[in-house]
């Protein structure tokens, strides 16, 4: 094992009727005013709004909701939260849904415990966080990972710049997840949500760290168990065993469990973050429409490591370690589209980009070919180009 330093505080509270136990933790975190976020009106219309509202009326806390978070979340309306929740006195933020929901309960977070900054200067890089306000998850989709992780994504509209935010006080105090409230979801989200687990476990797989065993056996086991449930929800929402296998994997997959003793590359997540920002499409249809261009263009710098997960994930076990690369390159791709997820452009519904699109992305993602991406092969924009333009089919 290499060195390595983990910390993952936040508390889980897993499993049916775990919403109900809001109120309790709140308290036990110090919060009396809570600012509640959610989405969109399917968490009015299940009850679940009205469930958690009802648990903090009941032990006395005071509370103010914001919905309308979107896909993508945009800065507009987590800065709308930040002078809401200022004027409301929040001590605590609850967030209701899933990724987008979360990343933007953490920005509002932020910006309380920091009024006099505006909150994309953090996500800008141009202030250092140095704290915030207590954050809860009431978990409603199994994909991002941000009720346990350290990041936090905001689309700032304005310049249609997807930015993301990485420091431990991303992570949130508590998450309560109860794999029933994934019930009804649409299995295109479903689908989303799978790969989207299985892209945080992939971006952490692929490094050029060598060693940890231990963790590699670690992301293995969630790469397949994901993809063996991932098949049966996608046929059977309501199973709960499957539901719940996805739920929790989603967690451990961000949490940073899986990166253990090495760094994480996520090049794939921000050259599809660009195209998030310009074409406002789902995240996780956005990292399977890039992944494999990716992998083809970089696996010959490490053959032998896409070698070793095309035999323990698709047991691809002959051939060249080129071959058995690029096979399981292949299969994993044939995944994403069992799943009806995209792998090229005209896929994802954006269609054969120019070449002005394409450097525009490069651009966007290198900081003007400033800076690199991962570290698996550091990507500048001539690199970044070349993967667009693979997947620009």
């Amino acid at each position: 094992m290499q060195s390595f330093t983990f910390q993952c505080p936040t508390e889980i509270v897993f499993g049916p009727g775990a919403e109900l136990k809001t109120a309790e933790k709140i308290r036990k975190y110090g919060g009396h005013h809570v600012y509640i976020v959610y989405g969109g009106g399917s968490v009015i219309k299940n009850g679940l709004l009205a469930r958690v509202e009802q648990c903090l009326t009941s032990e006395g806390l005071a509370f103010e909701v914001l919905g309308g978070v979107q896909p993508n979340p945009r800065l507009s309306l987590a800065r709308e939260g930040v002078r809401e929740a200022l004027a409301f006195h929040a001590d605590f933020i609850l967030a209701i849904g899933g990724g987008s929901v979360i990343d933007t309960a953490k920005a509002i977070a932020h910006g309380v415990a920091n009024p006099g900054t505006d909150i994309w200067d953090f996500w800008s890089g141009k202030v250092p966080l140095t704290k915030t306000t207590p954050v809860g998850a009431v978990l409603t989709i199994s994909a991002a990972g941000s009720e346990t992780s350290d990041s936090s994504v905001i689309t700032n509209e304005e310049i249609g710049k997807k930015a993301g935010l990485n420091t431990d006080l991303n992570r949130p105090a508590v998450a309560f997840m109860n794999p029933e409230l994934t019930f009804t979801l649409p299995k295109k989200q479903i689908a989303c949500g799978v790969c989207d687990i299985l892209m945080h476990t992939l971006e952490r797989y692929f490094t050029p760290v060598k060693g940890n065993h231990f963790t590699d056996l670690i992301a293995e086991a969630l790469i397949k168990n994901v993809m063996e449930n991932g098949r049966i929800a996608f046929v059977n929402r309501k199973d709960y065993d499957a539901m719940s296998e996805i739920m929790w994997c989603g967690t451990i997959s961000h949490n940073g469990l899986t990166e253990i003793g090495r760094m994480k590359d996520f090049s794939v997540h921000k050259l599809g973050h660009e195209l998030g920002g310009r074409f406002d499409v789902t995240h996780g249809a956005s990292l399977t429409t890039l992944w494999g261009s990716w992998a083809r263009y970089v696996y010959q710098d490490d053959p032998e490591r896409f070698a070793q997960y095309a035999e323990r994930i698709w047991s691809v076990d002959s051939g060249t370690a080129e071959e058995r690369a690029r096979a399981g390159i292949r299969k994993t791709e044939e995944f994403f589209r069992e799943l009806e997820m995209p792998t090229n452009f005209t896929e994802l519904g954006i269609g054969v980009q120019p070449k002005e699109t394409i450097e525009y992305l490069a651009d966007m993602c290198t900081g003007n070919d400033t800076k690199k991406l991962g570290c698996f092969h550091p990507l500048d924009k001539k690199a970044a180009m070349e993967i667009y333009q693979m997947a620009n089919k």
